[in-house]
């Protein structure tokens, strides 16, 4: 073992590297991650367990894409495994096993390009275009009740659609948009 400053600068630094994989709230690195979702559009439901074993399960991968996919035209892009480790913990904020339902997964350019033009609610380089957004209700808890949780995760950007009945979760920079509600 190496006692040098040199080996515990090394050391301390594959330690805090390794602490960096966990994401706040995971119980266990190798525990495996599971997600159920329903498609409100397509009717298309899913229960995946997309990582297991220490790593990202391809299978897994391959239908959450589908599922996910933009129900307008049918494209698909992968998902940002970022953002799917995200649902998992916001599901154990909330206490819940319920699937989500999907309002909007990925987005194809020529899809939020149409909807840009038609809704100043729509970013017109939204991270639903890279698999790294979604749009979710989750069915037993109230809308304001997953805002808040999203928001208190401080994983990546939330936007809170009470008209529309959804709350944005991405694994972008952490900023949020719409009034925040007491529960």
């Amino acid at each position: 073992m190496d006692f040098t400053r040199r080996g515990f600068l090394g050391t301390a630094s594959l330690a805090v590297a390794s602490l960096a994989i966990v994401r706040p709230g995971m119980a266990s690195v190798s525990a495996p991650r599971k997600l159920e979702f329903h498609n409100t559009h397509t009717g298309e439901s899913l229960a995946a367990t997309y990582w297991a074993d220490g790593a990202y399960v391809p299978e897994a991968m391959a239908a959450i894409k589908k599922v996910l996919r933009d129900h307008r035209d049918g494209a698909e892009h992968d998902i940002d495994p970022k953002l799917l480790d995200l649902l998992v913990v916001l599901r154990g904020k909330l206490d819940t096993t319920a699937r989500y339902e999907v309002i909007s997964g990925y987005r194809s350019p020529h899809s939020n390009g149409l909807m840009h033009e038609a809704s100043s609610g729509v970013a017109k380089h939204s991270l639903h275009m890279e698999g790294r957004a979604i749009d979710i209700r989750v069915p037993g808890r109230d809308l304001t009740l997953v805002h808040n949780a999203a928001l208190a995760l401080k994983g990546g950007g939330v936007g809170y659609y009470p008209a529309s009945d959804f709350v944005h979760v991405d694994c972008g920079k952490v900023r949020h948009w719409g009034q925040r509600r007491e529960a």
